[in-house]
C-alpha cells in the first residue's frame, strides 16, 4: 500500500471501531449519546489511533489487537478537545469544521459529554484481552492511559496552560507544559500499539520517546497555524492563543525560530522511528505532521 492507502485503510478501522463502540440503545440519555457521537464522529487527523496501530503492526502484532486501545486513545483525545472548547477554558465555537459541541448542543451536556468519553476508554480497554492481548499488559495499558491522561499528563498540562496565561513564562518551563499537555497522550498512543503486540521493553522506550519527540513538535506548529493558519482549513479560529493571552513558542521565541525547533524536534523523531523496521510510513506520518496547513 502506498502511504496515502494505509492512511485512509486506518482511519477506516478506527472510524468502524468508532462507530460500533458508540452505536447505543435509545435510553432516556440519548441526548448524551448524541453528543459523544457528534464530536468523536466529526472527523480530523485521527493521528493518536493510527499511531497505536502502527506501533501495533511495527511490533508484529495484527490490527485487530490494537483496535480497543485506539478507539480508545481517540476518545480520550476527543473529550480533551470538547472540554477545551467550553467557554470557561478556550470559549471555540469551532471544532473540526463545525460548531463546537457546546454550540450544537448546550454547555451541560457538552461537559458531560466529554466526562463520558473520559471514562469509556477504560471500559473498552478491558475489551483488549478478547482481541488477543494479554491481561497484563492490558491491565498496563490502563494504567498508561490513566497517568498520561491524568493530573500528572495532559489534564495537569492543561492546568499548567491556564496559569501560564499572562505571565512571561521560560522555555524550559513551556515546554515540560507541552510535553504533558501534548506529548504524554502521544506517546500513550504510540505505547498502547507496542503493548498490544505484546512488545519488548526495548521497542516501548523507543516509542515513548518517539511520542514526546512528536508531540513537542506537533504542539510547537500549532502554535505557529494559530498565527499563520487558515481558520477554514484548521477548521477552528485562529489566533485564540494571542486572544487568551497564552504563552506560545511563536511568542516566546518567533516564528523563525519556532520553525526551526519544530523541524528539529521532528528530525530527532524520524531517527527514533528508524528503531523499527519497515518505518516508511512512520516517517512520512512524521514529516506530514510538520508540513501540514491544519
Amino acid at each position: 500500500m502506498t502511504y496515502g492507502e494505509k492512511l485512509l485503510h486506518y482511519k477506516k478501522i478506527i472510524d468502524a471501531g468508532l462507530d460500533e463502540y458508540t452505536r447505543f440503545p435509545p435510553k432516556r440519555q440519548d441526548r448524551l449519546f448524541g453528543a459523544m457521537r457528534y464530536s468523536l464522529m466529526a472527523g480530523g487527523k485521527r493521528i493518536r489511533p493510527i499511531l497505536t496501530l502502527e506501533f501495533a503492526r511495527l511490533c508484529g502484532g495484527a490490527e485487530n489487537t490494537a483496535v480497543p486501545a485506539a478507539c480508545a486513545i481517540e476518545m480520550m483525545h476527543t473529550f480533551s478537545l470538547i472540554h477545551d472548547d467550553l467557554p470557561c477554558m478556550d470559549n471555540d465555537d469551532m471544532r473540526r469544521g463545525r460548531k463546537s459541541c457546546h454550540r450544537q448542543f448546550d454547555e451541560s451536556t457538552a461537559l458531560l459529554a466529554g466526562d463520558a468519553l473520559e471514562m469509556y476508554p477504560f471500559q473498552i480497554l478491558t475489551d483488549s484481552i478478547s482481541h488477543g492481548v494479554s491481561a497484563e499488559n492490558t491491565l498496563k495499558m490502563v494504567r498508561l492511559l490513566a497517568e498520561y491522561a491524568g493530573h500528572m499528563g495532559m489534564i495537569g498540562g492543561q492546568q499548567i496552560d491556564i496559569q501560564f496565561e499572562g505571565v512571561c513564562s521560560e522555555e524550559k518551563e513551556l515546554t515540560e507544559m507541552y510535553r504533558l499537555k501534548t506529548s504524554r497522550l502521544l506517546q500513550a498512543a504510540a505505547c498502547m500499539g507496542c503493548l498490544s503486540a505484546g512488545a519488548g521493553e526495548d521497542k516501548i522506550g523507543i516509542a515513548f520517546e518517539y511520542g514526546d519527540k512528536l508531540g513537542l513538535a506537533f504542539q510547537i506548529t500549532d502554535d505557529i497555524l494559530d498565527v499563520c493558519g487558515d481558520s477554514q482549513e484548521l477548521g477552528k479560529p485562529v489566533g485564540s492563543d494571542m486572544e487568551n493571552n497564552k504563552k506560545t513558542f511563536v511568542s516566546l521565541l518567533g516564528i523563525k525560530a519556532a520553525k526551526e525547533r519544530a523541524k528539529q524536534l521532528t528530525q530527532q523523531a524520524l531517527d527514533l522511528a528508524e528503531g523499527f523496521t519497515d518505518c516508511g510510513f512512520l516517517k512520512e506520518l512524521t514529516l506530514e505532521l510538520l508540513n501540514r496547513n491544519k
